[in-house]
């Protein structure tokens, strides 16, 4: 599942895309190589790590280990994990300093509780979403990657994912799967008004609602639809395709504000709405 510096298209599942040639190929690209170091930064730096220790990091994704060298680089020790024996490949031939481990973060996160100070991901986190076989459910892909993540991070630690979401639903899935995880957080977006400088970043903290980080270039937007906090007391009112569960009062609520926004006559909201009634006889 190893991440690049460009959107990825989906030609099978990525331990078949990212071949070694496709590895290789990236990996001498000097412009990936920039655009990857530029978003390893970025998402190191949304971790809001202690200045005062070093750290160990998860990398999920960490392909030929790009990612990886920035984190050496800041001092911290980390564990990369990918899907693609080739990427990982050219990780040892470039002889990075973190330890590589071959394995589907969809089949979870094998990791002590609480060894890790933070977690990075680059490009990644999509490809979950993908039903590359038969047996394949993203949600619960999805859910078990950040279930065993939660549980493989330290209390009050963080999780920066960089991805590339193909529309609303899929980015609804991902963060209703974080969401039920136990999760709190939301998405930060960098440079919202541009097609080719923006970037999504789920920024995922552990046992602590902490203040999310602003994103890039939005001093001159509106922010808040740039940067949408979740909690975990929502997760109730969602399904695992991340909607409202139907006929609940979010359900009502949205299905009532849908039909205002037609131009339609709607019954005002009150503390009663969709409240359940007794059954009649």
């Amino acid at each position: 599942m190893a991440g690049s510096g460009r959107r990825p298209e989906h030609r099978g599942p990525p331990e078949l895309f990212y071949d070694e040639a496709e590895a290789r190929k990236y990996t001498q690209n000097s412009r990936v190589v920039e655009i990857q170091s530029q978003m390893s930064e970025r998402a190191v730096e949304l971790l809001g790590l202690p200045e005062d220790r070093t750290c160990l990091l998860l990398d999920v994704g960490c392909g030929s280990g790009l990612s990886g060298d920035y984190i050496s680089e800041e001092g911290h020790y980390w564990i990369g994990m990918d899907i693609s024996p080739a990427m990982l490949d050219v990780a040892v031939e470039r002889e990075v300093e973190g330890d590589l481990l071959l394995a589907d973060v969809g089949h979870g996160i094998p990791f002590r509780p609480g060894m890790f100070d933070g977690c990075i991901s680059i490009s990644t986190v999509q490809w979950l979403c993908n039903a590359d076989k038969k047996s394949h459910s993203p949600p619960k892909r999805l859910y078990r990657f950040f279930s065993t993540l939660y549980t493989a991070l330290a209390r009050g630690s963080r999780a920066v994912l960089q991805l590339y979401p193909e529309n609303s639903e899929q980015l609804e899935l991902i963060t209703a799967q974080a969401m039920r995880a136990g999760f709190t957080g939301g998405m930060v977006v960098d440079y919202p008004n541009s097609a080719k400088a923006k970037k999504f970043f789920l920024c995922l903290f552990v046992g602590t609602s902490g203040t999310l980080p602003k994103g890039l270039g939005t001093e001159c937007a509106n922010e808040e639809p740039h940067q949408a906090k979740f909690t975990n007391e929502r997760t109730r009112f969602r399904n695992v395709k991340g909607k409202s569960v139907k006929k609940s009062r979010d359900w009502i609520l949205e299905k009532k504000e849908r039909r205002r926004r037609q131009g339609k006559e709607v019954r005002a909201d009150t503390k009663y709405t969709g409240r359940k009634r007794r059954p009649h006889f």
